[in-house]
Parts: C-alpha cells; sequence; structure tokens
C-alpha cells in the first residue's frame, strides 16, 4: 500500500517540477523523434508498392514503335483506359509472322489475361518484382507488415514493464532499423514481406513505448498536451513520407534513407532517463529520487520537503520493504490478478474494439486516398494534414467535455460521413473529398482520444501491457485496412459501408467506459476498478 501511496503523490511532485521545464523539454523532444519516425515507418508500403500503369505485353508487335497503329486493337478498353489484365489474341488465321498489327489482325470479340506486362517509368515494387494484375500480392505486403504488430506490441510491451521502457524503445527502434534497411536491398517479392513482417513484429513498439514515456513524464494536466505533440509529430512523419516518395521516385532509396536515422534511437540506451513511475512501481526508489533531483536541478526547482518524504522514507525502511516484497512475492503475478478482475477485463475488451474501429477506418481511409483522382502524393499529403487540425481540436476539446463525451460524438461523426460517401452521386467529386476529408478528421479526434484514454484506465504496472494488448488487438483493424481496394472491386462502397457500421458500434460501446478527465492515473488495480464504481455511483 505505502508504494501505491508514493505513486500517487508522484503527481504532486511532477507539478511542483513543471510541464515546460529544461529536463521535460529535453526528455520529451527525445520522445517525439521516434514518433515522427513511426509516422513514416507505418505506411511506407503504400508508396514501395503502389499500383501503377502497365499493360499486356503484346508479343507479336512490341517490335512496332509507333504504338498507335495497333495498340488499340491490341488491348480492350477498361474504365476509361486500356485493360491491365487482358488483350485479344490474334486472329486463328493470323500469326505473329505475318502479322502486320493492323486492326483485322485481332479477335476484338474475344478477351484472354495477359501472360507477360509492359510496365510504365514509374518506381514501384510492382514492376521490380512482376506483380502485374497480382493485387491480392501487392495488397498483401501492407497487411504481412501490419500483422507484424500483433508480435511486436505484446512483446514490447513484455520487456517495457520488466525491464524498463528506454530498454524496450531502444531495442525496437534498432530492429526497425536493421530489418527496414535490409528490405532495400530485396532481391524478391518473398524476401521483401519476410522483412516487411520482421521489422514491424520486434520494431513497432517502438512508438508505443515513446508515448508511455512521454505520459509518464507528464502531470494530469499535460496529457491532452503531451498527446497532442505526439500525434502532430506522426502526421509530420506522414507528410515527410510523401514528399520523400515524390521526391526520390525510388523505393529502395526511400527505405534506406527513412530507417539509416532509427539507429540513432539506440543510443537511448545510455543517454535517457528511465520512467521515474516505472522505477517506483518496481521499488526502484533511490533511482526515482535521484531523476528527480537531477529534474529538479534543470528546471530551476526546489522541491518541498513534503512531496519527496515519502520516497525518502521508504529508502530508510529496507527491512519492512523486504516483509512486503515477501508477502507480495506469493501472491499472482500482477497481469494474473488484472486479469481475474471482471472490470478491467471488460474495460480492456472494449478498449481493444475501439482500437479496431480507429485502426480500420483511419489507415483505411489514408491507403484509399491515393487512389483518388489527381496527384497521390498530395492527395496523401492532404489527408495527413487533416489529422493536425483534429488533433488541435482534440487539445481543446477533451479537458473541456471530457473523453466520454469527445469518444461517442466523432465515432458517430465519422460513421455517418463515411456512409455518406457511398451516397453521393460519382459526378460530385469536390463533395466526396470534402466528406472524405471530414471523416478522417472525425476518426483522427477519436483516435487521438482513445490513445490518450487507454493511457488513463489501467493501472501504472501493467499500463504499458494492456496499451500494447489493445493496440495489438486493435491492429486487426490496420491489417485488414490494406485489403480495402479489392473489396472495392467487388462493391465501390463497401469499404465505406464497413468503415460507417464499425464506428457506429464503437460509439455506443463508449457509454458503458468511465470518464477519466482529470483523474490522476490508477498505480493499482483497486484504483483502476475504482474508476467504474464511482461512474456507477454518479448513474445511480
Amino acid at each position: 500500500m505505502a508504494k501505491d501511496q508514493t505513486l500517487v503523490g508522484l503527481d504532486a511532485i511532477l507539478n511542483e517540477l513543471g510541464p515546460f521545464g529544461k529536463y521535460n523539454i529535453i526528455n520529451f523532444a527525445l520522445y517525439l523523434f521516434p514518433c515522427f519516425l513511426a509516422g513514416m515507418y507505418g505506411s511506407v508500403f503504400i508508396f514501395e508498392a503502389s499500383d501503377i500503369s502497365y499493360r499486356c505485353q503484346v508479343n507479336e508487335c512490341e517490335n512496332v514503335s509507333n504504338t498507335s497503329l495497333w495498340l488499340e486493337h491490341a488491348i480492350p478498353k477498361e474504365k476509361g483506359g486500356y485493360s491491365k489484365c487482358f488483350r485479344h489474341p490474334l486472329l486463328e488465321n493470323i500469326t505473329s509472322s505475318n502479322s502486320s498489327c493492323m486492326a483485322n489482325a485481332f479477335d476484338t470479340t474475344v478477351q484472354e489475361k495477359c501472360s507477360s506486362y509492359v510496365y510504365s517509368d514509374e518506381d514501384s515494387a510492382v514492376k521490380d518484382f512482376n506483380l502485374g494484375c497480382l493485387n491480392w500480392k501487392r495488397t498483401l505486403i501492407g497487411t504481412i507488415h501490419n500483422s507484424g504488430l500483433f508480435l511486436s506490441l505484446p512483446l514490447t510491451g513484455i520487456v517495457s514493464d520488466r525491464y524498463g521502457r528506454k530498454v524496450a524503445l531502444s531495442i525496437a527502434a534498432l530492429m526497425n532499423c536493421i530489418f527496414g534497411f535490409t528490405r532495400s536491398f530485396s532481391t524478391n517479392y518473398v524476401m521483401m514481406v519476410s522483412l516487411e513482417f520482421l521489422e514491424a513484429g520486434f520494431g513497432a513498439g517502438a512508438y508505443t513505448t515513446a508515448f508511455v514515456l512521454a505520459m509518464e513524464l507528464v502531470g494530469p494536466k499535460g496529457r491532452v498536451f503531451g498527446n497532442t505533440m505526439i500525434n502532430v509529430v506522426f502526421v509530420f512523419g506522414l507528410m515527410t513520407l510523401a514528399s520523400l516518395s515524390w521526391l526520390l521516385q525510388d523505393w529502395r532509396t526511400l527505405l534506406r534513407v527513412i530507417y539509416a536515422p532509427s539507429c540513432l534511437i539506440f543510443s537511448y540506451l545510455w543517454i535517457l532517463n528511465e520512467s521515474i513511475r516505472w522505477l517506483l512501481s518496481k521499488g526502484r526508489h533511490d533511482e526515482a529520487v535521484a531523476i528527480l533531483e537531477k529534474a529538479a536541478k534543470m528546471n530551476n526547482v526546489k522541491l518541498s520537503e513534503n512531496v519527496l518524504s515519502p520516497l525518502q522514507e521508504l529508502e530508510k525502511k529496507p527491512i519492512e520493504d523486504k516483509e512486503e516484497t515477501e508477502i507480495v512475492e506469493d501472491k499472482p503475478s500482477i497481469f494474473l490478478q488484472v486479469i481475474r478482475s471482471s472490470i478491467i477485463r471488460k474495460r480492456l475488451v472494449t478498449c481493444s474494439y475501439l482500437w479496431i474501429t480507429c485502426t480500420f477506418v483511419y489507415y483505411g481511409l489514408s491507403i484509399n486516398s491515393v487512389s483518388l483522382a489527381g496527384n497521390k502524393y498530395i492527395n496523401f499529403m492532404l489527408v495527413a494534414f487533416i489529422e493536425i487540425p483534429a488533433n488541435f481540436v482534440c487539445l481543446f476539446v477533451l479537458d473541456r467535455f471530457g473523453r466520454k463525451r469527445v469518444m461517442i460524438i466523432t465515432y458517430i461523426l465519422s460513421a455517418i460521413l463515411c456512409i455518406s460517401l457511398s451516397f453521393l452521386p460519382k459526378d460530385q467529386s469536390w463533395w466526396s473529398l470534402v466528406f472524405y476529408l471530414s471523416g478522417k478528421f472525425s476518426i483522427t479526434v477519436a483516435y487521438s482520444s482513445v490513445y490518450i484514454y487507454v493511457s488513463e484506465v489501467f493501472p501504472t504496472n501493467v499500463r504499458q501491457s494492456l496499451l500494447a494488448v489493445c493496440s495489438s488487438t486493435g491492429r486487426v483493424g490496420s491489417t485488414l485496412a490494406p485489403l480495402t481496394p479489392l473489396l472495392a472491386l467487388y462493391y465501390d462502397n463497401l469499404p465505406s459501408i464497413f468503415f460507417g457500421t464499425l464506428a457506429v458500434l464503437a460509439g455506443l460501446l463508449v457509454f458503458t467506459l468511465p470518464e477519466t478527465i482529470n483523474v490522476p492515473l490508477p498505480d493499482s488495480i483497486e484504483e483502476a476498478e475504482r474508476l467504474s464504481k464511482e461512474r456507477n455511483k454518479t448513474v445511480a
């Protein structure tokens, strides 16, 4: 119990240190760098294997340089252009040796699948690995990348809660660097997708670890602002990715440029301070006090004795602590205690579904943006840029109206906008863009709210692990999102209908959760359960 009281009192110490001291700014800036890189890593597959222009290779006529003489007769028209996957065969009485590649040489009443392709000058793994008309293989690249998060996030969470936040962050960043950089040298499709999985499987947890470090650095009043800054930096990562892709026009060079900086984060193992809150949860009070004193010195703040005394008293009572520790060691592991709590268990399931919805709609809209009319790089940057005002709106509304109300409104609004896209006439491109960006705006506010909300409803000693469980389960959405362009081949409005349906259900489920506005982070299972009990009393 003494340990829990000390953890609660940490918020008072953080308030005395101040939110914008030198220590806070330097450490927060260090946390932002991996978040910036994560913005690029999570969506790079969109430009790695982007859909490009190509057509059937007509071997009988490719030696005729003037394609206008034969192309229109050899390739059928489809959606205002030449078909990518079909061609007209030669007439039976025409052979390649005597064909003059004229209109009467092809049977325009019959279509056959291509056996080989002629690709445009655009850069893509589709061209390098001959993925013409293999859309399932192209979209599978993103699915395999995102499926790696099912491994990465729980694994990083376990390492983070057991060995420390900075250890987990440093190792994950190193894995990003090694596997991402190596992927640029892929010689075949199998090598590429294998490295996609390994890079995400061992490195994607860097973002969630940096996020938890940032949330544990600031006090209750600074969580929303800190969350907003992280999300804005993440958006800059997305926009930088599109800019570099447009500038370099070479997916291999792009990978080398964006993954090399991740190796620098490995140095955090030596230059970064461990999370004070994590140290206290592990009973390492002397190290926590040392960091607090260092922070106070850097911030030019004199900490009052009454806020530090609980920590100092615990340092002077090793015998009593040892006796308490022996009792605790006889109890089940903290993770098992959490899972046995019906309140926390239901909360975990609900938060996981909220995350699934956010990732599915968020990434689905981002991925499909490159298929909109116009320049794909500008479209992607525009859809990414809309997240910046969304995050600042989140900054102002979360502390004013509460987490629950904001999530309910944004989920429902996102659902309405996404479903409305299926009813807009095809010629209303302007209104389609407005609704598209508005839908992305709404789901971004919901996503930002969920991220900060989940970090507030679970106990400190398993916060990273349960955040990782929610995030990794939620990656079902981001794993399915790259496949939504395939769904549109069967029915144009199917993706938007899926987006809207999931968002409606998510909005309804938020009603079952407790409010966490201006509530200290729970440091024990009892405190986390009390959030729901207090909500029930209020309702009663």
